[in-house]
């Protein structure tokens, strides 16, 4: 019996970037890149790169590079992009309304199929081109639209009672955006995004930045 290799979770986390810098080199018509140039654009070190890569059976030729439209099918097949994937937003919203308007998802896969808030004023109507239905009928409908993936956009107090209803519905994957850590079983995936929590790390670098010296 065949084991597949683990991939690590920073390696994971960084192969959607060279997804990003894979791309933009095939709109310039780039056809094979290698390590350096794919680390200096990525923001990282080439070494990082080739064992990155190296975790999708990938070594490129060496004086040659990586083919770019090979690689960018490895690493579509590796995070799962090769098929459609059918999202939810729960929580219509400012953030709600920016994430579904954003056009990046569709042409990356991802499809929101559906959108939900508790606001009785929000219900009924429309999330760039979805329906807004009410917060009771989310688990039915979650199921009935075979959603694999859902964004949290609620306020804090809401977000768990939301999340264990996603749990409820069977979907497997959930990405937070509400500003408080929500508990899922270990069989359902959990991204934070806390966009509070990321402007404070950002403050804390921004303290050490040099600051020109006062004249005397």
């Amino acid at each position: 019996m065949v084991i597949a290799r683990r991939i690590p979770e920073a390696t994971v986390s960084r192969l959607p970037l060279y997804l990003r810098v894979l791309g933009r080199a095939a709109v310039e018509g780039i056809t094979t890149i290698s390590s350096e140039v794919l680390a200096e654009r990525a923001g990282v070190n080439a070494a990082q790169v080739r064992k990155d890569l190296s975790h999708l059976g990938s070594y490129g030729v060496r004086g040659v590079g990586y083919e770019v439209d090979y690689l960018v099918r490895q690493i579509n097949r590796k995070l799962g992009l090769d098929e459609d994937r059918r999202i939810a937003i729960i929580g219509a919203g400012n953030l709600g309304q920016a994430l579904a308007s954003y056009g990046g998802f569709p042409e990356r896969g991802f499809h929101v199929v559906a959108a939900f808030d508790s606001d009785p004023d929000k219900v009924g109507t429309s999330l760039a081109g979805t329906p807004v239905q009410g917060i009771s009928s989310m688990v039915d409908v979650l199921r009935e639209k075979r959603v694999e993936i859902a964004i949290i956009t609620t306020p804090a107090s809401s977000a768990q009672s939301v999340a264990d209803a996603v749990v409820q519905a069977g979907v497997g994957s959930i990405l937070n955006f509400a500003p408080a850590t929500v508990a899922v079983p270990a069989t359902v995936n959990v991204r934070h995004v806390d966009l509070g929590v990321e402007l404070q790390v950002l403050s804390f670098y921004q303290q050490r930045v040099a600051r020109p010296a006062t004249p005397a």
